[in-house]
């Protein structure tokens, strides 16, 4: 896959934008010191919540859709999460875009552009059909699963062509690189603390567990 071929077929300025801002991406600083309150405030595009507001424990995903790492952890460690944490009360979970190329960057606006009941279900079934449309022609595949969500292919566009949110996501994606050390994905922070790469329930669990309150 490369920038040339997704662009090609594509009726946006949007994505193409994009490559500037990845590019940034390399020679930024390196992780600085995370602050967990500044953590908690909101891109300039919202957060999109799963679970309890006031859950004891905030986990959030900072994930490239592209990514196969991204993939596994939606495949095999996300469900548990969701089923143990944050069905439960105990976590509230939150997904922020962080994508590493233009494909990737519109994978993410299309989850954006869905209703915000359908930006979970489309989140997941990206990850889950990443093999069918991170590839050499992607627009195909990626207007199908669009289709599904209630997209035309007007709509389908509309949104890649979105220069107002393409910069709204390079904006939080800079701030996690300069404000968080985010350089990799998925980086996952639980009451601000750091776990990089794709964390089994196990190892998330060592961390969230002697955060909730004891019973």
């Amino acid at each position: 896959m490369t920038r040339r071929t997704f662009l090609q077929g594509v009726s946006t300025v949007a994505v193409l934008a994009a490559i500037g801002g990845i590019e940034m991406l390399q020679g930024m600083a390196p992780a600085l010191a995370q602050n967990a309150t500044e953590l908690m405030v909101p891109p300039p595009l919202g957060d999109r919540v799963l679970g309890k507001d006031d859950a004891p424990v905030t986990v959030i995903e900072y994930a490239s859709m592209t990514c196969p790492h991204c993939a596994h952890f939606a495949e095999t460690t996300y469900p548990e999460l969701k089923k143990r944490y944050i069905d439960t009360g105990k976590v509230k979970y939150i997904f922020r875009e962080f994508p590493l190329d233009p494909l990737a960057a519109g994978a993410s606006m299309l989850a954006r552009c869905a209703p915000p009941d359908k930006f979970y279900p489309m989140i997941e079934t990206l990850f889950q059909m990443q093999r069918t449309w991170a590839v050499e022609k992607p627009i195909p595949p990626l207007m199908a699963i669009a289709k599904q969500a209630g997209f035309t292919e007007q709509s389908f566009n509309a949104c890649l062509s979105d220069q107002k949110m393409l910069d709204q996501i390079q904006t939080e994606q800079k701030r996690a690189t300069d404000k968080f050390g985010v350089n990799s994905t998925p980086t996952i922070f639980v009451n601000g603390i750091k776990q990089v790469g794709a964390s089994s329930i196990e190892d998330l669990a060592k961390v969230i567990d002697p955060l909730l309150p004891k019973s």
